[in-house]
């Protein structure tokens, strides 16, 4: 028995439209998954090391990537610094932070993170390490993103993938060997290095810089000495040096604080000083400046900071000398005529504070 002709006709018309139905969703799901392979793998250039003479340890990192800060730098004081990138496992970081804390070197360390990963796409991953003791040790696995390398030296480890070449983590390893100053300084200079070879072949858009020093951070129980990130920027590096300069200003306007509490008045004026050189128009920084320096007997220096002072905020600098002149090691100031005579011309007497 046949069947009807317009039975057949509506199996036809079902086929066709599950047909249709069947290649768009193939279709869609072609789209989204180009669209999830078309997108940028974490690619970085960064740079780990450690300060022999400190222990200051770091990372400093730039890339065409959002937010590379959150992905890419781990550190703890006495313990390590690690960069995690490529093609990412995040979890390197705190993996390799807790190896290093049980006494492993940086190249245990390494070893063991390779062994235990089994997530898919481990030969594209680059990862860099140093330890406490000054060990330093690297991985970039053949499948990173081209050009990908890694280049050592005594203190640091620099390395980078989909870089215009081996000349970023070149560069980038002479310029921290041959800046001065303290690491944070250092690691800037080798970003900036970096970036001036070439860099990330695609072009810029995120920095970040983590740098511990047991007890160093701001405040109280604060191992974090500089962490610092600019998360989408056209210009990180710009910005990263704008963040460097006011978290070592605060840094040394801290250290300025504890210095005094603790009574080392000399500490605290070469803090202030180089909390200065970080932010040279801060009048408060300025003023404790004009204190101490009275309070170490050179008034010349103090009097041409207080002059600093008065010229950066006029409005308030009667009322802020008055709040700190009666601390115990300034209150002689206030009975030196000679001295009150050139802070407030022309008899010594100053003006009644503005509230």
């Amino acid at each position: 028995m046949k069947p009807p002709l317009l039975f057949i006709v509506l199996l036809l018309g079902f086929a066709l439209l599950a047909g249709a139905q069947s290649t768009s969703c193939r279709s869609r799901a072609g789209v989204e998954r180009g669209a999830v392979d078309s997108l940028p793998p974490v690619s970085t250039f960064s740079i780990v090391a450690i300060d022999p003479q400190n222990g200051d340890m770091g990372v400093a990192v730039a890339s065409r990537y959002f937010s590379v800060g959150s992905v890419v730098p781990w550190a703890m004081a006495g313990v390590g610094a690690v960069a995690t990138q490529a093609n990412v496992n995040v979890g390197y970081g705190q993996q390799a932070i807790d190896l290093l804390r049980q006494g492993q070197s940086a190249q245990q360390v390494l070893k063991k993170l390779l062994e235990d990963d089994k997530f898919e796409g481990k030969d594209g991953r680059q990862v860099a390490i140093v330890d406490a003791k000054g060990n330093v040790a690297a991985y970039t696995g053949p499948n990173a993103p081209k050009w990908a390398g890694d280049r050592q030296g005594k203190t640091w480890s620099a390395q980078g993938n989909i870089l215009v070449g081996p000349q970023v983590p070149e560069a980038m390893g002479k310029a921290f060997d041959e800046t001065q100053g303290e690491l944070a300084e250092k690691l800037f200079a080798a970003l900036k290095a970096g970036d001036a070879a070439g860099g990330d072949s695609r072009g810029r858009q995120s920095a970040s810089m983590l740098v511990v020093r047991k007890g160093g951070g701001r405040n109280t129980n604060n191992d974090r000495y500089i962490y610092i990130n600019v998360d989408d920027s056209p210009d990180p590096f710009k910005e990263l040096r704008r963040l460097l300069d006011l978290n070592l200003s605060y840094n040394y306007g801290d250290q300025m604080y504890k210095a005094f509490a603790a009574n080392d008045l000399a500490k605290a004026r070469a803090a202030a000083q180089k909390a200065l050189t970080y932010s040279p128009n801060n009048a408060n920084t300025h003023m404790q400046l004009g204190f101490l320096n009275y309070a170490l007997g050179d008034k010349t220096t103090s009097l041409e900071e207080f002059s600093k002072a008065r010229t950066l905020r006029p409005d308030d600098f009667v009322k802020r000398w008055q709040d700190e002149v009666d601390s115990p090691p300034f209150k002689a100031m206030r009975d030196d005529q000679d001295f009150m005579k050139k802070l407030f011309p022309p008899d010594g007497v100053p003006p009644v504070a503005k509230n």
